[in-house]
């Protein structure tokens, strides 16, 4: 299959939006599983929170990264171009994305919740039960953003960069 070079990929605007529905998801478990372990909605609401700045910063630049990669594109769960476009992803892809994703986001909750708490063992069970929960959420956020195609370039559109 040939694609056109940067096309079907994410824009700025899809990836911002990948960004904010994510964390909103991820927030929420985050918050909910440091409550369970912690026992204290302080300390879980702290964890939480710093984590929406942390991880949807390194999230867009997660997002942005994989903006630039053609590897899984374009040949969706073998269907070729079920939708005008190339940038669907397919479920190869989207399985790679959550095991990166999950191995960056685990080590940033394993430090904060640590910081917060004070304690290794607490951040680390907070760490350890969202890379369950979170790759579930991650694997089913992906598929969802794949049956669209809002926010993804458009490959028949003629090439107007400059050459040089």
């Amino acid at each position: 299959m040939s694609t056109v070079a940067g096309g079907g990929h994410a824009n700025q605007k899809r990836s911002l939006a990948k960004t904010l529905v994510w964390r909103c998801v991820a927030t929420t478990d985050t918050i909910i599983i440091s409550r369970m372990i912690t026992g204290s909605w302080t300390e879980g609401l702290a964890i939480g929170i710093i984590e929406v700045f942390t991880k949807m910063l390194l999230y867009y630049f997660h997002e942005r990264a994989w903006s630039r990669s053609d590897w899984g594109l374009g040949e969706v769960d073998g269907k070729e171009d079920r939708l005008p476009g190339e940038g669907h992803a397919n479920r190869k892809r989207s399985v790679a994305k959550t095991f990166l994703w999950r191995g960056i986001a685990t080590t940033d909750t394993i430090i904060i919740s640590w910081m917060i708490t004070g304690s290794w063992t607490e951040g680390l069970s907070i760490g350890i039960i969202e890379v369950f929960t979170k790759m579930i959420l991650y694997y089913f956020h992906e598929r969802a953003w794949s049956s669209t195609d809002w926010g993804l370039d458009d490959p028949e559109a003629p090439d107007v960069s400059p050459a040089h």
